[in-house]
């Protein structure tokens, strides 16, 4: 045990954290996984999330909803990042991912402001809902269509100039640019006109837009100008690790699977400048989301081919 205290306090002497340890907020679960599985489980993680940081050298801990504040104090002090995944939650829900994760946005705002670095990534409803809480609760999405079809980014002028692409190779701003590789599916959009109605226009960097079927133009990507926060409204999972047929939006080229990976990359190692550890090995085991089983969901024709599922014990 000592030896495992000293090599965590001296990993702390590095440049960059390469254990790094992200949390995934858990969501409740949804109305076709409850008919599925009736009243088994109250909430869930898609597995391609955890399959998609694990695949940059990240290891996950699922991050419950509906617990109090001095729980998300705790799990954040501990771990180098959150991920708020997509999903289709409703933001009003008691005790639910909305208000579970502006607890976690506030934990987290705090820790930057203070000089501590900690990423978030947001995608799609978690897009949404960082845009939400950045915007003290204020929801000023608007409906759009924008659902399973594969787009090339719309950079902004300045896009360069991003935390996200300003080291980018030139292959994958090529690609991003001229091939349908991101993956949408969602009928709420955020737009420019959205951003600045609620005056967060200067807190965050517009990088890409997207056109929708019916030509409405809507953010794709976009990241806080000072702080370690990102998010994309397409899924950059989903091209890895999600295979219904049916979902047609979903891109498997060699090209699309290479642009995975770079965002993948990218926010893994944000999460390499943080520092924070568990105080012991056993807590750290004990909090990996190793411990859950994996449930095969794609036959119930879930949009998720795998996913933790989790019952009110959290087992």
């Amino acid at each position: 045990m000592a030896s495992w205290f000293a090599s965590q306090k001296n990993s702390t002497k590095k440049i960059v954290n390469n254990r790094p340890i992200i949390g995934i907020l858990a969501q409740e679960i949804s109305h076709h996984m409850n008919n599925i599985y009736p009243g088994l489980y109250e909430s869930y993680i898609a597995a391609s999330y955890v399959k998609y940081l694990e695949s940059s050298g990240a290891r996950v801990v699922p991050i419950w909803i509906g617990e109090n504040e001095s729980y998300y104090e705790d799990i954040l002090s501990k771990i180098n990042g959150v991920l708020f995944p997509g999903g289709n939650a409703d933001f009003n829900q008691t005790n639910g991912f909305a208000e579970s994760g502006n607890k976690i946005f506030k934990i987290a705002t705090r820790m930057n402001n203070n000089g501590d670095y900690f990423p978030i990534w947001g995608t799609c409803l978690g897009f949404e809902l960082l845009t939400y809480l950045a915007a003290d609760c204020v929801d000023f999405r608007c409906d759009c269509s924008a659902k399973n079809v594969a787009l090339p980014l719309i950079f902004k002028s300045d896009f360069m100039k991003s935390r996200l692409f300003k080291n980018a190779p030139e292959d994958v701003i090529r690609i991003l640019q001229k091939e349908n590789v991101t993956a949408n599916f969602h009928i709420k959009c955020i737009t420019e006109e959205g951003l600045s109605k609620v005056n967060l226009a200067n807190e965050y960097r517009v990088i890409s837009l997207n056109n929708d079927i019916n030509g409405l133009t809507f953010i794709s990507s976009i990241e806080h100008y000072n702080l370690p926060i990102y998010a994309t409204q397409f899924h950059p999972e989903k091209n890895n690790f999600e295979w219904a047929k049916r979902l047609s939006g979903i891109p498997h080229s060699n090209n699309a699977i290479k642009i995975s990976q770079y965002f993948s990359n990218f926010f893994v190692n944000e999460a390499r400048k943080n520092f924070h550890r568990f105080p012991s090995q056993n807590e750290e085991a004990d909090s990996l989301i190793y411990n859950y089983p994996v449930t095969y969901t794609g036959p119930t024709r879930s949009s998720f081919e795998q996913c933790y599922l989790f019952n009110k014990k959290k087992n």
